[in-house]
């Protein structure tokens, strides 16, 4: 007498769940990690530098522009609002650091005083931004 195997399709399937969960903690590992850059909002032409260097770790940009009007993630904002508006960005990445991109044609007096607002929201790590066409 012969035996017949029978194949059910439940020996021939394998269980793909502990691949999904390897792939949503992945996921979640890497929404966690991610930094995220909060941009100006309008295009500035920035003032050639000899020394200016790459800043890979900027996360909260602050432009003023040639007519005086200075620009926090993509909304125009009054110079007494820079600080509260900083602080606020510096809560959601304490590693972050500002950079003020200002116009080459810009006022000096009022990147000044963005530069004195972001330093009073607590934020120790304020650059400026030039432009270097070597780099």
């Amino acid at each position: 007498m012969r035996r017949r195997h029978k194949t059910t399709e439940e020996e021939a399937a394998f269980d793909m769940t502990p691949m999904l969960d390897i792939v949503f903690i992945m996921l979640i590992f890497f929404i966690v990690t991610t930094s995220f850059v909060k941009e100006a909002g309008v295009d500035v032409n920035r003032p050639q530098a000899d020394t200016a260097e790459k800043k890979e770790r900027a996360n909260i940009m602050i432009a003023i522009t040639p007519a005086g009007e200075i620009w926090i993630d993509k909304r125009r904002v009054d110079i007494r609002a820079v600080r509260a508006n900083v602080e606020r960005l510096h809560a959601e990445n304490p590693e972050g650091s500002v950079v003020i991109i200002a116009d080459k044609e810009s006022k000096t007096g009022l990147l000044i005083q963005v530069m004195d607002q972001a330093k009073l929201a607590g934020v120790s790590n304020v650059s400026i931004a030039a432009q270097n066409d070597d780099k």
